[in-house]
């Protein structure tokens, strides 16, 4: 039993089913995007929903602020007290961390509300002149005009079925009036991908941090886009027109969620299909079954498995491959890093005498993560385009990323900001700043809690 190493005949076989990066034309994709995006701005048929949020960002931080931000999301719930320096950057004090509320046991909604109250009181009394609090609420949320979320359902590790169809704004707002402690005026909700957003608004420099000294030209700072590429992903970005609400501002946009993991690309393979069926939510969310962490590692795995069935990948213990139920992407990544360890659940399979075999899964894999790198770029791409900014060199267009697909996953971050970049200056140059952002949940809220 031999495998030989073939460059060529793996890139064909990767064409062949329609997964290699070569055969997406990512000018037309980034066109797609855009029509789905328009489309869903005027509220026609589409694969992209483009959820206002009813937020519209401050240009900058405005310094010696004080809020309240909440961030309730998959097991914890935080708060913290955040303040802005005379520079605009965040800096949280006071940072307390609990169970999300419904994790522990069954919840009615006015426990579920009292216990959010719960470590949010002692913050407001200690400071009750806050400008408002800020709430990232990781879950489904219908946004309100008043900035607050009609929660349409939790996932399954939260137990506290009452609050659904609720306002959690104004749930909140209850719960602190039956401590006593007055709620300030604003209390705004929302989503972790426009808290990214947000978070950047802090974070990133409106100049990029390439100036040393201060502007005397008075040059404000363009837009920011957020993006996730975690477990999920999605982008959010300020529009100035959304026909489907009535909003056109063309001096102050509202942010819109394009929840851009539900579009169908065109430039998808018969593998991609067949892996989609064999998941719980089959049609749905093809673009993020492409490039997120939840769906890397098993769709590597289906593919691996094709390669073995066709004999292109052939080493002894290809039956334990082919036997493998699941492959999570930590562990697909953890692999990549080390490949020559022989380490791990793939690493182990391979004999010292098949380096050949080993080299051609590493090449396959390093396939669909060229790919999945070239589709978030487009997504990312699509933004910039609807944002029509960062052709003035002084004014770039700030991505606010954060996740660890895009933070740890071997060969995305490198390669998706190369595509970014290849993309965005096909015809002209085109300044762009991809930063990550950290605590981008709690530092978001905050900056929500001070948007208009």
């Amino acid at each position: 039993m031999h495998s030989s190493f073939d460059p060529r005949l793996l890139a064909d076989f990767a064409r062949y089913y329609g997964f290699h990066y070569g055969v997406c034309d990512p000018a037309a994709l980034v066109k797609d995007l855009v029509i789905e995006m328009e489309r869903g701005l005027r509220g026609d048929p589409s694969t992209l929903p483009m959820l206002p949020s009813y937020l519209y960002p401050v240009s900058s931080v405005p310094p010696g602020k004080a809020v309240i931000a909440l961030d309730a999301g998959g097991t914890n719930l935080r708060a913290a007290l955040v303040r802005f320096d005379e520079k605009g950057k965040a800096i949280a004090e006071h940072t307390q961390k609990t169970h999300m509320p419904g994790t522990k046991g069954q919840l009615t909604a006015q426990q579920f509300f009292d216990e959010i109250a719960a470590v949010t009181a002692p913050l407001l009394q200690e400071n009750p002149n806050v400008e408002g609090i800020g709430f990232c609420f990781s879950y489904p949320m219908e946004m309100t005009k008043d900035a607050d979320g009609i929660l349409l359902g939790f996932s399954k590790e939260v137990d506290a079925p009452e609050v659904i169809g609720k306002a959690i704004g104004a749930g909140l707002r209850e719960a602190l009036a039956r401590k006593g402690v007055k709620a300030p005026e604003r209390i705004v909700l929302l989503n972790d991908t426009v808290a990214t957003l947000l978070s950047g608004l802090a974070e990133i420099p409106a100049d990029g941090g390439q100036r040393k000294g201060p502007d005397i030209y008075g040059v404000e700072g363009g837009p920011v886009i957020g993006f996730i590429l975690g477990t999920g992903m999605n982008v959010a970005y300020p529009e100035i027109r959304i026909p489907k609400i009535g909003f056109e501002a063309h001096k102050s946009p509202q942010i819109v969620v394009c929840e851009t993991g539900s579009f169908h690309p065109r430039y998808l393979g018969r593998l991609d299909e067949e892996f989609d069926a064999t998941l719980k939510n089959p049609g749905k969310y093809t673009f993020e079954k492409t490039m997120a962490g939840a769906y890397l590692g098993p769709l590597t795995l289906y593919m691996l498995k094709k390669a073995v069935q066709d004999g292109v990948l052939v080493f002894r213990k290809s039956g334990a491959l082919l036997a493998m139920q699941n492959l999570q992407t930590k562990d697909l990544n953890a692999f990549m890093h080390n490949p020559l360890a022989g380490e791990g659940v793939i690493g182990s399979l391979f004999d010292k005498d098949e380096r050949d075999a080993l080299a051609t899964l590493v090449f396959l894999t390093s396939i669909i993560t060229e790919r999945a790198a070239l589709f978030a770029a487009a997504a990312v791409a699509a933004a910039v385009e609807k944002t029509g900014a960062g052709y003035d060199p002084f004014v770039p267009v700030r991505v606010a990323v954060e996740g660890t697909t895009y933070m740890i996953y071997k060969g995305m971050r490198p390669a998706l900001e190369s595509y970014l970049h290849t993309i965005l200056s096909a015809k002209a140059p085109r300044s762009v700043i991809v930063s990550p952002v950290e605590q981008a949940s709690l530092f978001g809220a905050a900056v929500a809690a001070l948007s208009k």
